[in-house]
């Protein structure tokens, strides 16, 4: 979305005539999230998808669509893998959420649409199972460098989100994910995606087109596009204790609490540290920032 759009929306006058009711319509915004497994830009958005869903959950789904491209890794370019971790390295450098260039010189995906395929099976079993699985295969990828194409990766990613692993195994080769897959690339071409990550705001019950935001922007950005759909600014729900955050995520980077908590960086290090002398956290080796895992 360009910024002129934004200033548009800013300078609307809401509707007042009526507030907005929660308890009466539940979820009227439905969010397409469009984005790729193994894009670093997309790993970064998730301290943003935290807090927008902590704050304002109560207001809207987020219905993940691949977006990612199904070609394998040209093998004749032996400068792609270079470039790809020259890209990583500057996404992580500037974002604060590690993922490790090496990857693609060292154990390279050359098959990504068994890891697009892993992420419908997950789905089938339910949206917030196939959210969980995402999660758990960009730890897999950005932090421990694990090919997400492997199956014995994807089924280990499958066991860490308390997915039926045998209904896992079949729906991974079946029609129904390739068809789940497809339908998301259609939603693609018809939506005219063509960055990723991609926010695609809808409101259920209003037939206007949705509000589309393009790339990573600044947490009051999302805010204000959620503003515009409910028609008045929200009263933001109030935060969770450090502990229940880490607890309720299982693996957290301290980018995400920085921007969760609207800490800087060195607090948000700081408070870490403090749970990690109370056995509550371990912290994980990463390549770029701080991220830790609930033990307790």
């Amino acid at each position: 979305m360009s910024w002129e759009l934004l200033e548009l929306l800013s300078s609307q006058k809401a509707n007042t005539s009526s507030e907005y009711s929660c308890g009466t319509i539940k979820k009227p915004i439905e969010i397409y999230l469009f984005i790729d497994p193994m894009c670093p830009e997309c790993w970064s958005l998730e301290p943003y998808l935290k807090k927008l869903s902590i704050e304002y959950g109560r207001f809207f789904t987020i219905r993940p669509i691949i977006s990612g491209t199904s070609k394998p890794l040209n093998h004749d370019n032996f400068d792609q893998p270079r470039k790809l971790r020259e890209i990583w390295e500057r996404t992580a450098s500037r974002t604060g959420m590690s993922c490790d260039g090496d990857l693609w010189i060292e154990n390279p995906i050359h098959s990504p649409i068994t890891a697009y395929l892993a992420v419908k099976a997950a789905e089938l079993q339910g949206i917030r199972f196939g959210k969980v699985f995402l999660r758990k295969i960009q730890e897999s990828l950005f932090l421990k460098k694990q090919n997400i194409s492997d199956e014995a990766v994807l089924l280990e990613c499958a066991k860490a989100a308390n997915l039926d692993i045998q209904e896992f195994k079949n729906d991974l080769h079946s029609v129904s994910a390739m068809k789940a897959l497809q339908s998301d690339y259609k939603l693609n071409e018809e939506m005219e995606i063509d960055y990723m990550p991609t926010m695609v705001f809808f409101h259920k019950n209003i037939e206007e087109q949705g509000i589309k935001i393009s790339g990573l922007y600044p947490y009051d950005i999302y805010v204000r596009v959620l503003s515009e759909m409910v028609e008045h600014l929200p009263i933001p729900s109030q935060l969770p204790s450090l502990e229940d955050f880490v607890q309720h995520y299982g693996v957290v980077g301290t980018k995400e609490v920085s921007v969760v908590y609207n800490w800087s960086m060195e607090k948000a290090e700081r408070e870490m540290k403090k749970l990690r002398l109370k056995q509550y956290v371990q912290k994980i080796p990463a390549k770029h920032g701080s991220f830790w895992q609930y033990i307790k």
